[in-house]
C-alpha cells in the first residue's frame, strides 16, 4: 500500500519568459532540450494583436514561454518539433485569427466548412475509398465525426472531426469573478468536471496568491480519486463491449452505477458538482460519513477484484484485446499522448507524482502494465492495476474526517496554472486575471483533447471492425473539446 506520511509541496512553481516571434522555435526547442514536456499552447488578445503562450512541464515546474505577435504577423510553427502543438495551432488559428509560418497543412479544426476536401488528408490510388460515421451516432453520445480512408478492411487513415457543440466556455468566464469563473470550467464536462474544477481552482488561487490548507487539499484529492474511481469501471465495462462480452459489460456497468451512487451518498451529486470551490472547502467528510464511505468501498473493491478475475480468465475476451490500437513509446513521445495511453506503452508520466495543491505523496509511483505493450489490452490492464490503487488511496484519506477548509495567504503569480491528472490523462488550465481581480482569460486543456490526435493514430492499420474496440480502451470526451 502506497504510503503519505509527508506533505506533497503546497503550490506549483510556476516560470514566465517572453521571447521575440523570430527566435520562437529555438526558445521551444531549447524547452525540449532541458527537458520539458510540452503541454499545450494558447492565445490571448492584447492591444496590439495577441500573445501566443506555449506550456512546458517539468517535474512540478510549469514553464510559460510567450511571444507577442501584432495584428497580420505569422508565428514560426513548432508542429514539427511538437507533434501535439497541431490541434492547438489550428484552434489558435480558427478562434482568433493567428496565423503560423511553415506549416504544411491549414485544415481547419474549430470551423466546420462544408467541402469534405478542406479539413481531410487527402488520400490517393488504387482501391481507397472513404467511410463516414456521425457525427450523430446510435448512443446517447455527444457529435463526433470520423471519416476513415480505408482499402478492403484495413484503415489508412482517420480524420476525426469534433466541435460540433463549441460552447465557448473560455469566452464567457471573462470578466467574471475567479470563484463565479468556476462554474465554466466544471461544465466544460460532466465526466471530468472535478478534474476541470480543481484544474482551475489551483490556477485561480495562484493568481490570487492563494494557498489550499492540509484540510482542502485532501479534500480534492479525495473527490478526484473517486471521479477517476466510476470513470475507469465505466471504461473497462466499454472495453468489455467493444468485444461483444456481455458478461463483463454488465459487471463493470454495474459496478460504475454503485460507485456513482457512493458520490451522491458523499456530495449529493453523483458527478460530484460542488464538490469544489476556490479558496478552499468544497467537500466537508465527517467521522460516520468517512465509516459509511469507508464500507461501501470495501464491498465495491471486493466485488471489483472478482469481477477483474473473470475478465481476467475470459480466454476469448483476452484473445481480442492484444495486438489492436497499438501506440509505441515513441509514438507517445513525439504526439504527447497523457494518461492511461501513455502509461501503456513504457512512459510513465503521471500528473500525480507532481501534484502541488493536492495529497499525492513524493512516493507515490505511476500505474504500469505487466507489458507495455500499447495495445487495447495494455491500456485495459493500466485501468485495472490504478483502479486498485486508487481504493487504496481512498481508504488512506478516509482514516480521518476532512473539515471545510480554508487557503494561506502567498504571493500572486502573473498567470496561475495548475496541471491535474484526469481519468484519461493531464489536464492543464491558466488563468489570468485583470488588475481588478477579473478573469482576463482562461484556458483548458483537457486529457482527452491531447488524445484525440493519438487515438486517430494509433487506429491507422488497423481493421475497420476493431475501430469501436480502440475507441473504447481510449474512452475520450467529446464535451471536452466542445468547451
Amino acid at each position: 500500500m502506497t504510503q503519505h506520511r509527508a506533505a506533497p509541496p503546497a503550490r506549483q512553481a510556476t516560470e514566465t519568459a517572453s521571447v521575440p516571434a523570430t527566435t520562437w522555435r529555438e526558445a521551444c526547442l531549447a524547452e525540449r532540450d532541458r527537458g520539458g514536456r510540452f503541454r499545450g499552447a494558447y492565445a490571448t488578445a492584447t492591444d496590439v494583436g495577441h500573445r501566443w503562450t506555449a506550456l512546458f512541464a517539468d517535474g512540478a515546474t510549469t514553464r510559460l514561454l510567450s511571444t507577442e505577435v501584432g495584428a497580420g504577423e505569422l508565428v514560426p510553427t513548432i508542429v514539427d518539433l511538437f507533434g501535439a502543438a497541431d490541434w492547438d495551432e489550428r484552434e489558435a488559428r480558427d478562434l482568433h485569427g493567428l496565423g503560423f509560418e511553415g506549416r504544411d497543412s491549414a485544415r481547419p479544426l474549430v470551423a466546420h466548412p462544408r467541402e469534405t476536401a478542406s479539413w481531410t488528408v487527402p488520400v490517393r490510388g488504387e482501391g481507397p475509398y472513404q467511410v463516414a460515421v456521425g457525427p450523430v451516432h446510435t448512443g446517447v453520445i455527444e457529435s463526433g465525426h470520423f471519416r476513415f480512408h480505408v482499402v478492403g478492411e484495413r484503415i489508412l487513415h482517420l480524420d476525426p472531426r469534433l466541435f460540433y457543440k463549441h460552447r465557448g466556455l473560455e469566452r464567457a468566464a471573462e470578466g467574471n469573478s475567479p470563484e463565479r469563473g468556476l462554474a465554466f470550467a466544471q461544465r466544460a464536462c460532466g465526466a471530468c468536471a472535478v478534474t476541470n474544477s480543481v484544474a482551475y481552482a489551483l490556477a485561480a488561487e495562484a493568481a490570487m496568491g492563494l494557498v489550499p490548507d492540509r484540510d482542502t487539499r485532501r479534500g480534492r484529492t479525495l473527490v478526484l480519486e473517486l471521479e477517476r474511481l466510476y470513470n475507469h469501471l465505466n471504461d473497462v465495462a466499454q472495453i468489455c463491449a467493444g468485444v461483444g462480452f456481455a458478461p463483463g459489460n454488465m459487471a463493470f456497468a454495474a459496478l460504475k452505477e454503485r460507485a456513482l451512487r457512493l458520490n451522491h451518498s458523499l456530495a449529493r451529486h453523483r458527478f460530484l458538482f460542488g464538490t469544489v470551490a476556490v479558496g478552499g472547502g468544497g467537500v466537508e467528510v465527517s467521522a460516520d460519513d468517512a465509516d459509511a464511505l469507508l464500507g461501501g468501498l470495501r464491498e465495491l473493491g471486493e466485488d471489483f477484484a472478482l469481477a477483474w478475475r473473470e475478465l481476467s480468465f475470459a480466454a476469448s475476451a483476452q484473445a481480442r484485446f492484444g495486438g489492436v490500437g497499438e501506440l509505441s513509446a515513441t509514438d507517445v513521445e513525439a504526439l504527447g499522448a497523457v494518461g492511461p495511453a501513455a502509461r501503456a506503452a513504457g512512459i510513465a508520466v503521471d500528473g500525480r507524482t507532481t501534484s502541488p495543491g493536492l495529497w499525492y505523496g513524493s512516493d507515490f509511483a505511476p500505474a504500469a502494465p505487466p507489458e507495455p505493450s500499447g495495445d487495447v489490452a495494455a491500456r485495459l490492464q493500466v485501468r485495472g492495476v490504478e483502479t486498485a490503487v486508487t481504493f487504496e488511496l481512498l481508504r488512506e484519506l478516509l482514516a480521518e474526517p476532512i473539515g471545510p477548509g480554508a487557503s494561506e495567504h502567498d504571493e500572486p503569480d502573473p498567470r496561475g496554472v495548475a496541471r491535474v491528472e484526469s481519468p484519461r490523462g493531464e489536464t492543464v488550465c491558466a488563468v489570468e486575471l485583470t488588475a481588478t481581480r477579473r478573469i482576463a482569460r482562461v484556458h483548458l486543456r483537457t486529457g482527452s483533447y491531447a488524445n484525440w490526435p493519438v487515438l486517430a493514430h494509433a487506429t491507422a492499420g488497423n481493421l475497420l471492425p476493431d475501430f469501436p474496440l480502440i475507441n473504447k480502451s481510449f474512452e475520450l470526451c467529446y464535451a471536452c473539446a466542445d468547451r
